[in-house]
C-alpha cells in the first residue's frame, strides 16, 4: 500500500491517538499516509484520489462517512473498531496493529457492499439534490409527535400509503441498523436487494418488503407539520407536504478489505445480538 487514508473520529478519545500510532507505523514501512477527521468530508474527499487504502478509526458511525467519503473513487475500506456496536467494523485495536503487515502487504479479501441512491424532489431549497447512502434512507417525521403520511411507489407503480412515524429503504448492511430496530430482517452482506420497512405503521401493514435490486422508489410525503429526509442516519433535510424522494441503487459500491472469514459477520451479529 503506497498511500494510505486514515479517517478517525473526531470526538472519540481513543481514535485520534490510535489513528496517529497506525500513521507513524505505516510511514516508517515507507507508505504515504493522510489523516483527517471523518467530520471533514470536504477536506478527506480532497486527498481521496489515489489512495489505495482507507483505515476507518471509530465505530459504524465513522464508517459510513468513509463509504460516502470514498466516493467515487473504488478504495477499499479497513474498519477498525472503537465504537460501540462494531456491526461492519472488523478489527480491534490491538488486532488492526498486530495485523498491519498483512493488510499493508495486500492481504485479505474484498467484500463489496451495495449502496443506495436518493434524490430529494422538493418544491423549496434542496430540489434536485442527490444523496448516497450505505445503511439507509429514511423519511419521517419531523420534531412533532405525529404521524405522517407516506405515499409509495414502485417502479412507477403506486404499492401504498403508509400512516406511520416513517419509512425506511435500506440496504443489506443497514438491515442490521435501524431497519432491525423497526422490526426488519437481516440480509446476508452481499445481497443487492433493498428493504422497505414502516416505522411503528398505524392501521396498516407493518411487514418489511425485500424489493428486487433493480427496484426505484418513489416516497412522497403528505402532512401538514414538518418531515426530514435522513441519509445513513447523519444528514437530515427538511420535507414538506408533498416533497418527494426518489431511491434506487447506487451506481457506487463500497469496498472493505476483510482479513477475517466470512462467518465472522455471523458470529459477531449473534453476539451483539445476544
Amino acid at each position: 500500500m503506497k498511500r494510505v487514508g486514515i479517517l478517525y473520529h473526531p470526538k472519540n478519545p481513543v481514535a485520534g491517538p490510535l489513528a496517529q500510532e497506525l500513521a507513524d507505523k505505516m510511514r516508517a514501512m515507507e507508505s504515504f499516509v493522510w489523516l483527517c477527521s471523518a467530520w471533514d468530508e470536504a477536506k478527506a474527499k480532497a486527498e481521496v484520489a489515489g489512495t489505495d487504502l482507507i483505515c476507518s478509526v471509530g465505530g459504524d458511525g465513522t464508517i459510513l462517512r468513509a463509504a460516502r467519503i470514498a466516493i467515487p473513487w473504488p478504495v477499499p475500506i479497513l474498519g477498525i473498531n472503537v465504537g460501540r456496536l462494531g456491526f461492519i467494523t472488523e478489527l480491534t485495536p490491538q488486532e488492526a496493529l498486530d495485523q498491519l503487515p498483512s493488510f499493508m502487504s495486500g492481504d485479505g479479501r474484498l467484500e463489496e457492499r451495495t449502496m443506495l441512491q436518493a434524490e430529494l424532489l422538493a418544491t423549496g431549497k434542496g430540489s434536485g439534490s442527490t444523496f448516497h447512502a450505505l445503511n439507509d434512507v429514511v423519511m419521517a417525521r419531523g420534531s412533532a409527535s405525529r404521524m405522517i403520511y407516506v405515499r409509495v411507489t414502485v417502479d412507477g407503480k403506486p404499492l401504498t400509503t403508509y400512516k406511520a412515524d416513517g419509512v425506511i429503504v435500506a440496504t443489506a448492511t443497514g438491515s442490521t441498523g435501524y431497519s432491525l430496530a423497526a422490526g426488519g430482517p437481516i440480509l446476508y452482506p452481499g445481497s443487492q436487494d433493498l428493504l422497505l420497512k414502516p416505522v411503528a405503521a398505524h392501521l396498516c401493514a407493518n411487514t418489511a418488503i425485500a424489493l428486487p435490486p433493480t427496484a426505484v422508489v418513489g416516497l412522497t410525503v403528505e402532512a401538514d407539520h414538518p418531515a426530514i429526509l435522513s441519509i445513513d442516519g447523519q444528514e437530515d433535510l427538511p420535507l414538506s407536504d408533498g416533497d418527494q424522494i426518489i431511491v434506487k441503487r447506487s451506481v457506487h459500491v463500497t469496498r472493505f478489505l476483510r482479513l477475517k472469514p466470512l462467518y465472522h459477520f455471523y458470529s459477531t451479529l449473534l453476539e451483539k445480538l445476544g
